[in-house]
């Protein structure tokens, strides 16, 4: 065997897409790190959140491209775009669901313990509900434009990791048409952490948009009744093919 065919087994390569998950993973063990000041962990779990979605738009984006062009490995460790897929859904899972467990058992509570709050509806006081009922009425509302799915109206173009929600609506609307399913598309404009005014003077207290946008839904279908409503997104394909032709 010759050096050159020694370098080409399979066995001593890794694959570049599992390298990366596992670089997100220290990233995120960062993240976990207790000895780490509290606001770098946060710091750590976003970079780590966005990471992955570029990694989607790009690597993950080019193993699809692969796959549906037949090609039989995706690099020099000999798998096949299709087994690196598999696992790299397995890793990606385990990620995401270690960055919720992070989030909501370690990183709210200790943030919580330091008087900075991210308030959950059934949290919210009544001068609370009332300035999110403000909020929306004011600055959200207006800007809100829902999208009804029929025959003549098919499923929108989603814009690249943006917060949209699927509504499904029972009645009929102001043109006396029989409502089913709408989207709502959100635009970026729109601040994602809003903060309630501060009242007692004993921390800050902030909501999600789309917990804002959850509670006063009922207001952007006037007429009809919302039996269902879920909030959605979709990461795009970004990894652009030049076509020299």
């Amino acid at each position: 065997m010759t050096s050159d065919d020694a370098l080409s087994q399979p066995e001593l390569y890794l694959s570049r897409e599992l390298s990366i998950l596992e670089f997100q993973r220290r990233v995120l063990a960062q993240a976990m790190d207790p000895n780490v000041p509290l606001l770098e962990r946060i710091r750590f779990l976003t970079i780590c959140s966005t990471n992955l979605d570029e990694f989607f738009e790009i690597r993950v984006a080019g193993l699809k491209q692969q796959e549906s062009f037949g090609i039989p490995t995706a690099g020099r460790d000999g798998m096949s775009p299709s087994e690196v897929l598999g696992a790299v859904a397995t890793v990606t899972h385990e990620i995401i669901k270690a960055q919720y467990t992070l989030l909501n058992q370690s990183l709210l509570p200790q943030l919580e313990a330091e008087r900075i709050r991210v308030l959950r509806r059934d949290d919210w006081s009544g001068r609370q509900k009332n300035f999110a009922r403000w909020y929306f009425e004011a600055e959200v509302l207006p800007v809100l434009t829902p999208i009804g799915l029929d025959p003549s109206h098919p499923f929108p173009q989603i814009l690249n990791k943006s917060l949209n929600f699927a509504v499904q609506l029972e009645g009929k609307d102001a043109y006396g048409r029989t409502a089913g399913i709408a989207v709502l598309q959100v635009p970026r404009s729109l601040p994602r952490l809003i903060q309630f005014p501060q009242t007692d003077g004993k921390g800050l207290d902030f909501v999600l948009l789309s917990s804002v946008i959850h509670a006063n839904i009922e207001q952007v279908f006037p007429g009809m009744k919302v039996t269902s409503c879920h909030q959605f997104r979709v990461t795009r394909n970004s990894d652009l093919f030049v076509d020299e032709e």
